[in-house]
This record gives structure tokens, sequence and C-alpha cells, in this order.
């Protein structure tokens, strides 16, 4: 018989559920609009596509669980961080449990990118890996022996919002980032920051793939913009690097995609690396968008 476990992705925009059976096969997935600003329809969603698996599945009582866009407080059990502004200060781990009548695991959704890609992604078969988001935001997730490292604080893996190390005041102070402070990797290495940086240099607003596109053709301001982009990535993993040494580095997100990362990246590290030498392989998510909903169904072990 089957073992199958149920995954939920609750976005800022979408909430997206998905049911895996032990051999990594998909049998379910749908997704809905998550409710704006209001936490207990957001709950009702969450229940109603756990609802609906099961119904597809003709099974009851699958684990569940559920990647946020914040952490969980280990003092009060509350949500906290999350940009979806309506589920901080929330029980909401409590709340599922109780409506669910089941344990619901819950947690960041950097950390189901990291649980999904070392359990049978990109990171499978390493002991530590650090998986970071290069999208909107830059998130970032680290699993040891397959199970996510959230620390005392609910922040561990919170990499984009750590200064770039080895930058000029002026590059610094030209990054306000939403969390109030200044110059944070979020800032430079998100997709976001690929577009702000392209911006600043030519006062024209183009997609990150755009802007990957132009480098590739030979367009010298796009060029120079992807040189510093890749430089900057570099600067900011040769801290993972330096502070955690993972076994391998996974990127996921919209600005994952530029093909540059994966010949140049390795080759600058040693240049910021103590010591002088890194042999940390860095390779992209295997399962791109799907890393996150896919993870947080791997929340609860087999």
């Amino acid at each position: 018989m089957k073992e199958y476990r149920i995954g939920i992705d609750l976005g800022g925009t979408k909430i997206e559920a998905i049911v895996l059976s032990s051999d990594s096969s998909e049998h379910f997935r749908k997704r809905v609009p998550t409710p704006q600003h209001d936490y207990q329809a957001t709950l009702d969603a969450v229940v109603g596509l756990v609802a609906d698996a099961e119904a597809a599945l003709e099974v009851n009582n699958i684990p569940v669980g559920i990647g946020i866009p914040g952490t969980v407080s280990r003092k009060t059990g509350h949500v906290k961080n999350a940009n979806a502004v309506w589920l901080n200060g929330q029980p909401m781990q409590k709340d599922l449990s109780e409506r669910l009548q089941r344990d619901v695991k819950l947690t960041n959704d950097a950390n189901c990118l990291a649980v999904s890609e070392a359990t049978d992604g990109a990171g499978s078969g390493y002991e530590i890996v650090f998986a970071a988001i290069l999208g909107t935001g830059c998130g970032a997730g680290i699993t040891v022996k397959g199970l996510p490292l959230v620390g005392p604080n609910g922040v561990a893996g919170e990499w984009g919002h750590n200064p770039l190390p080895w930058s000029t005041d002026h590059e610094l102070q030209r990054r306000p980032c939403y969390c109030g402070k200044m110059g944070c990797n979020e800032t430079f290495l998100s997709g976001t920051g690929l577009v702000k940086s392209y911006e600043m240099a030519t006062g024209e607003k183009l997609t990150g793939a755009e802007i990957a596109q132009r480098a590739a053709a030979g367009q010298a301001a796009a060029v120079r913009v992807v040189d510093d982009y890749v430089d900057q990535l570099a600067r900011g993993l040769s801290n993972i690097v330096n502070a955690l040494d993972p076994d391998v580095i996974v990127l996921g997100g919209g600005a994952s995609n530029i093909a540059e990362i994966y010949q140049r990246v390795p080759k600058l590290l040693p240049k910021y690396v103590i010591g002088g030498e890194c042999d940390t392989p860095i390779v992209q998510a295997k399962h791109g968008d799907s890393s996150g909903v896919r993870g947080a169904a791997w929340l609860n072990p087999l």
C-alpha cells in the first residue's frame, strides 16, 4: 500500500497543494488564490485543499506539511517575519492542527526548497545542503541529513538579510531593504536586485531574463551588470562557505536560470573563501518552481 504526503505551498498570491507517494510520484496538484489580508479565509483555503486532495485519492488523514513565507517563533508558536503580513502573530500551526485533526508540520518556504532538493533533487546524496532562492526575494534554507535546520530563533539560513560582503559604503547605502537595513544580500542577489542593478546602470527597467538575453548577445551594459552580479553572488556565497561549509549549494528562483553562474561562480569562490580553496559544487534546483510544494510534502519523513 502506498504511503502519501500532502504538501502545501502558501504564497502571497497563490496556495498550491500536491500529493506525493513514497516513490516521489505525484498524484494530485491544485492551486487556489491566496485570500488577501484574511487569516481565517487563508485557513479555510488550506483546509479545503487538504479535503480536495484526500477526496481525490479516497484516503483520509494524510500527513500534511506547509511552507509559508515566514517562520514560527519558538517562544510563542506564532508566525513571524511573513511577507503575507496577515499571518504574523497568528498561531497557524496550532490552528491548522486542530482543524485538520492531525499534527501539521509548518516551516519557512526556503526550508522546503532545501528539503525537496535534498530528498530527491539536485542535493540528493549530500549530507549538508544550502539552498537559496534567487527570485523576487532572496531566501535560503539548510538541511542536515535531509532534515531542515531551523535554529532557536527560526532564522537559520536567512542569508538574504546579511550585508553583501566587501561592498563599499556607497554601494550599500544605495540598496535599502524592506527589513529596514541597507545593503542586504537580497537587494543585490535576488532577481529584483538584478533588475535594479540594470536600471541603476542604464535607466531602463527590464526583466531578469531580458537582461540575461542582452548580456548573451553582447550588449555592453548588460554584460557589465551580469559580470557584477556573478561576482556579487560569489561574494555572498563565500560567507556561507566560510560559516557553514555545506556539501552542495543549490540555487532556485528566476535568476538561477543564468547559465553563467554555474561556470563562473565556482571559479571566483576561491578568491573570497578563507584559505583560497573551494570545491563546493553549485547546482541548479532540479524541481524548479515545484521545489517548495514538494519540500513541504517531505516535511513528514516516511
